[in-house]
C-alpha cells in the first residue's frame, strides 16, 4: 500500500521546483504524488504533465477546469486517491515546498508508529525550530488568528493552517464527504468535522500536532495582507454555519456545482463530488 501526497497548484508555472519533484519520484519509495491544477491561467498543467511523463506510475495529474480554491483542489485529490484502492495514507503539502519531503516523511512515520492516531499535522508554532521563518507582520497576524481558531474549535491546537498534513485514507469519507464552506480556511473545517465524528474528548487521542524542522515563507504568496485581514470574519462565518445553522438543521451552503476535472485524459465531475 502507498502514501498519496496531494500538491494543489494555482499559477505555479514559474514557482514549482521541478528538479526537487523529479528527484523525489526517481527514488525507491512507496509515495504517489497527486498534483491538482486548480484552474491555473498560466501553463502550470503543462509543467505538471511534464513531471508526470518522467514516471507516470508515481504521478497523477488532476486538472480542475475552473479555479475553485485550495479546499476544492485538496478534496478532489483526496477523493481520487481514496478511490484508487492502493492508498493507505493521504497527505498534502504546498506546491512551493515550504514544508519539504523530509518533514512530511516525519509526520508519516509518527502516524504509522502510533496505531491510535488517525491524523498528524505539522506545526510552525509548537516548539518552533530556528529554521521556521516568517516575516514579522505575518507572525503577528497568525497569532491573533490562532486565538480565534482555538476559540472556535474548542481544541488546544497551536497551528491549524500549516500546509503539511497526513491522515489515514479511511478518514476521507468523514472529512471530504461534502464540499467545504471556505475556499482556503478548510483546515479549520477539517478539525470541526473530525471533532463532530470522534467527539471532543476522543479527537485529541486521534490527532497529533508535530513541530516542523523547517518551514520557509515563500514570496508571491497567493494569500495577501487584505485576505489575512478578512480571516476573522470568515472564521466566524464557519463557526456560525457549523454550530448554529447545522444545529437548526438548516442547509449551510448553497447548491454547489461540482467542478469538472480531468484525470489521465478522462473528463469526470464524479471524482470531485
Amino acid at each position: 500500500m502507498k502514501t498519496g501526497i496531494i500538491i494543489p497548484c494555482y499559477n505555479e508555472e514559474n514557482r514549482l521546483n521541478v528538479t526537487a519533484f523529479l528527484n523525489f519520484i526517481q527514488k525507491e519509495n512507496d509515495f504517489h504524488l497527486c498534483f491538482v491544477n486548480d484552474g491555473s491561467k498560466d501553463n502550470t498543467v503543462g509543467v505538471l504533465k511534464n513531471i508526470q511523463s518522467h514516471n507516470p506510475l508515481k504521478v497523477s495529474v488532476i486538472d480542475i477546469k475552473k479555479n475553485s480554491g485550495k479546499a476544492a483542489a485538496v478534496r478532489a485529490g483526496a477523493r481520487y486517491l481514496h478511490s484508487r484502492g492502493d492508498i493507505e495514507f493521504i497527505g498534502f503539502i504546498d506546491a512551493d515546498l515550504s514544508t519539504d519531503f523530509e518533514d512530511f516523511d516525519g509526520l508519516l512515520k509518527t502516524l504509522k508508529t502510533n496505531r491510535n492516531l488517525s491524523f498528524v499535522f505539522g506545526s510552525r508554532a509548537k516548539n518552533a525550530s530556528d529554521d521556521i521563518q516568517k516575516d514579522g507582520i505575518r507572525a503577528m497576524i497568525s497569532k491573533l488568528i490562532n486565538i480565534l481558531i482555538v476559540f472556535i474549535l474548542g481544541l488546544s491546537i497551536q497551528d491549524t493552517q500549516c500546509g503539511a498534513k497526513v491522515f489515514k485514507a479511511d478518514l476521507v469519507p468523514v472529512i471530504f464527504n461534502k464540499s467545504f464552506f471556505s475556499r482556503w480556511l478548510f483546515d479549520v473545517e477539517m478539525f470541526i468535522k473530525m471533532k463532530k465524528h470522534f467527539g471532543k474528548t476522543e479527537i485529541m487521542n486521534k490527532i497529533y500536532e508535530q513541530p516542523l524542522k523547517r518551514w520557509v515563507h515563500m514570496e508571491d504568496s497567493k494569500l495577501g495582507l487584505k485576505d489575512s485581514l478578512e480571516i476573522p470574519y470568515r472564521l466566524l462565518s464557519i463557526w456560525f454555519n457549523y454550530n448554529v445553522l447545522q444545529s437548526l438543521q438548516v442547509s449551510f451552503s448553497k447548491e454547489i456545482t461540482e467542478p469538472t476535472i480531468e484525470v489521465s485524459g478522462m473528463v469526470t465531475p464524479a471524482l470531485a463530488a
